[in-house]
């Protein structure tokens, strides 16, 4: 074990602080990064404000992490020390499940564990995540990092990037396809990138009549106002495919009966309490109400390698970890445009001061 320092809460009403831990030691088809630049994903306020009553204390979140490959365990053929590495949502999973067998860690049918609030398969202690000086990570679940991309705005792309990528892939979502996006934040921003490479026509859904200007900047060839029941009507009976990244509570009816016969919709945004769908918005056309969770690692390579051939990054913020409850407060207001991203070198700064 190794002496490591993070951000962590120890309760739900705690701020996140300095925290002082150890990490596994570098195994045999071990990664060790030092981490450069770590995401915020709303997911990380969920989880250390005990928000989906699950959370492990104490709670060191973040997993869109990137950095650098300090040592390698001696059986690692993928990396290298000094190449760039990152890890997303996902450090383990069982392996030998039917999914796993697919390359569908997310849905391991034992359960994967997470990057942080899981529990690690090497040493039976709940995991931390990257809001800290490094990470050691089983190379099968570590990923390569494009060269030709800006690193941190690469960092949010393994969670927003990915948990709008599979969708999309999934659905077949090309040319010749109307695709909407309802929401235009960390995910909906990479949906509506995404979609546009992709070659669909990309329709943003939005209840902020001023974020048009900036959907079309990201790619949508479209903007509706959801708020405008005159803009919904005259898009009825559309769309091939919808990506809901809405976290907060919402009517999704109201995009269901935009859909064509046999038309998808698919949730990505996790609201607190249950979404409800109406029988008739999905029965009478044939309609999917779906849902997806992040990626496997295979595709999240895959992801990466899209946006590096296509010049995709998130749009992000820079902040000091010192910062992050102002950042979550922001979060929560939807102040940021559009992905928070920790520079993790002021994390020797907070040492000090300590």
């Amino acid at each position: 074990m190794f002496a490591c320092h993070g951000f962590a809460t120890t309760a739900p009403e705690k701020p996140l602080s300095l925290y002082s831990f150890e990490r596994r030691d570098v195994g045999e088809k071990d990664v060790k990064i030092d981490i450069l630049y770590c995401g915020v994903c709303h997911s990380d306020l969920h989880q250390a404000r005990n928000e989906w009553a699950n959370t492990i204390y104490p709670c060191l979140p973040g997993h869109e992490i990137v950095g650098r490959v300090s040592a390698v365990g001696s059986g690692v053929t993928k990396f290298k020390v000094g190449d760039l590495a990152g890890v997303g949502c996902l450090v383990g999973s069982c392996q030998h499940c039917g999914n796993c067998a697919e390359g569908l860690e997310q849905y391991c049918e034992n359960g994967f564990v997470g990057t942080y609030n899981g529990i690690e398969k090497e040493t039976g202690k709940v995991t931390f995540g990257g809001y800290s000086e490094a990470v050691v990570v089983d190379e099968g679940f570590t990923l390569r990092i494009p060269e030709n991309l800006e690193l941190a705005a690469v960092a949010p792309l393994l969670c927003a990037g990915i948990t709008t990528y599979s969708p999309l892939r999934h659905w077949k979502v090309g040319p010749g396809q109307k695709v909407g996006i309802v929401g235009l934040g960390g995910l909906g921003h990479m949906g509506v990138k995404l979609a546009h490479a992709m070659g669909a026509h990309v329709v943003l859904f939005t209840t902020s009549p001023n974020k048009a200007e900036d959907a079309r900047r990201l790619g949508a060839d479209e903007v509706i106002v959801s708020t405008d029941p005159k803009q919904m009507e005259a898009h009825a009976l559309s769309f091939d495919f919808i990506l809901d990244c809405v976290a907060a509570d919402h009517d999704v009816n109201a995009y269901l009966g935009l859909l064509k016969r046999d038309g998808t919709m698919c949730q990505v945004g996790a609201p607190e309490r249950p979404l409800s769908v109406a029988a008739f918005a999905v029965i009478f056309k044939r309609r999917n109400f779906a849902g997806s969770l992040i990626g496997g690692i295979a595709e999240t390579q895959e992801m990466l390698d899209f946006c590096a051939e296509h010049g995709i990054t998130s749009d992000i913020e820079m902040i000091r970890i010192q910062d992050i409850e102002a950042a979550y407060a922001r979060m929560l207001k939807s102040d940021v445009k559009y992905r928070f991203v920790i520079d993790m070198a002021s994390l020797q700064d907070a040492k000090q001061a300590a």
